[in-house]
């Protein structure tokens, strides 16, 4: 899959799961589409919607960005912080000239290195591990 423009929100440890720091950025897509890799982290999801972080298994929601700039939850508040590298592309489809500074907060985003969730990826059982459904006595491996 091509590398796209997603929203990215934290949700675990967040009062309601809205108020978690969220980000616009690009992300970039394992071969088969289920592992999402944004700022140094990596995601196990299905590129939209809810996915655990690879190392913490903490909770995000990655979604597409909205035309109408409503990426936050109704209920959720808070500034989202833009990658600098994307935010020329994200104006042009959202049809604005400028971000509200108070809304937006351009930032740099840490590159992926996809070769170092290779390793948690190809072992059996880490699937169910990851995604929640499993909490048995899988160990990720070591440095």
């Amino acid at each position: 899959m091509k590398p796209q423009i997603k929203y990215i929100e934290l949700k675990s440890g967040y009062s309601g799961h809205e108020n978690g720091p969220a980000w616009i950025g690009m992300v970039e897509f394992s071969k088969s589409g289920k592992t999402i890799y944004f700022n140094g982290k990596a995601f196990r999801g299905n590129g939209h919607g809810y996915a655990r972080d690879i190392e913490t298994r903490d909770l995000y929601w990655i979604s597409g960005i909205k035309k109408n700039m409503q990426d936050r939850h109704w209920a959720g508040s808070g500034p989202i912080m833009i990658d600098k590298t994307v935010i020329d592309e994200y104006k042009q489809i959202v049809g604005v000239r400028e971000l509200d500074p108070k809304q937006y907060i351009p930032v740099d985003i840490a590159p992926t290195d996809k070769q170092k969730f290779a390793k948690y990826e190809n072992l059996p059982g880490w699937d169910l591990y990851v995604s929640g459904w499993h909490w048995g006595e899988f160990v990720p491996p070591e440095e």
